[in-house]
């Protein structure tokens, strides 16, 4: 444990950064009277103390008593995990298809049972699309490129917090506005992401960790060399691929 002292500097220096009196700080903090006492040495930093400055300023305990340089901590509780899950006739999930069409209208309707069922929704009989939620999302645009050409096909394993995401992964976020294919780079406190482009053109964007409000960790793509005669086509092409691979891997398994 550092220096009474030090400590004692640190605990002022909170105060003062946040320009509270020794007599608001001590209502703040729950101390009767006022900080004057700790601040002369007299009274110890009690354990309720240390929780208070963590709640309300994110303090970190560490760092109050020498034990570390990082003065703040903070935990992140967004859920980014899928609002909606939806499942066969036999009641095992599956996996939607969301075009770039769909995709304009995926966060004002990511609640809405009913709208995902008119969504194409497959099942894929492999290993690696087990134990999790798996949803595909069509690519718009060339920001990604060379990795991920425009309307190739990304699957993404739903994700319930950016803890479980590791820094320049590629994703699905989801956002109130649109939906997005990124590189993902989270700050070190989760409060903050940005969102990188592959291709130079684009620059990076940062946003709210809160603004998030899905999240997918893309493990793999669909290409086609796809016709761009239509949606239907599109669409159409996905499901007669996806079907053939679904009765191959079954016709292995006999």
């Amino acid at each position: 444990m550092g220096d009474t002292s030090d400590i004692i500097k640190r605990f002022k220096q909170i105060r003062e950064d946040h320009r509270y009196t020794q007599s608001e700080f001590a209502k703040l903090l729950g101390i009767k009277n006022s900080t004057a006492d700790i601040e002369r040495g007299k009274t110890k930093i009690s354990g309720l103390v240390v929780a208070k400055l963590l709640e309300h300023f994110n303090i970190n305990p560490l760092w109050l008593f020498g034990e570390s340089n990082k003065k703040e901590i903070y935990w992140n509780s967004v859920d980014v995990s899928p609002k909606v899950v939806t499942v066969d006739s036999t009641d095992n999930e599956n996996m939607v298809l969301v075009n770039i069409k769909a995709a304009a209208g995926y966060p004002h309707n990511i609640q809405d049972v009913d709208w995902y069922q008119q969504l194409p929704a497959f099942d894929i009989p492999l290993p690696e699309y087990r134990h999790a939620s798996y949803r595909g999302f069509q690519v718009e645009g060339d920001s990604m490129l060379p990795s991920l050409e425009p309307k190739e096909w990304v699957i993404g394993k739903g994700v319930a917090s950016l803890a479980e995401i590791g820094n320049n992964s590629i994703c699905v976020v989801v956002l109130a506005d649109s939906v997005l294919v990124k590189k993902i780079r989270r700050s070190d406190d989760n409060t903050e992401v940005t969102l990188i482009s592959l291709n130079p053109e684009y620059p990076p964007v940062t946003i709210a960790s809160h603004d998030i409000m899905e999240l997918w960790e893309v493990n793999s793509k669909l290409s086609f060399n796809i016709d761009t005669t239509g949606e239907t086509l599109d669409i159409k092409k996905l499901q007669d691929a996806m079907m053939s691979l679904t009765e191959e891997v079954r016709s292995l398994k006999k």
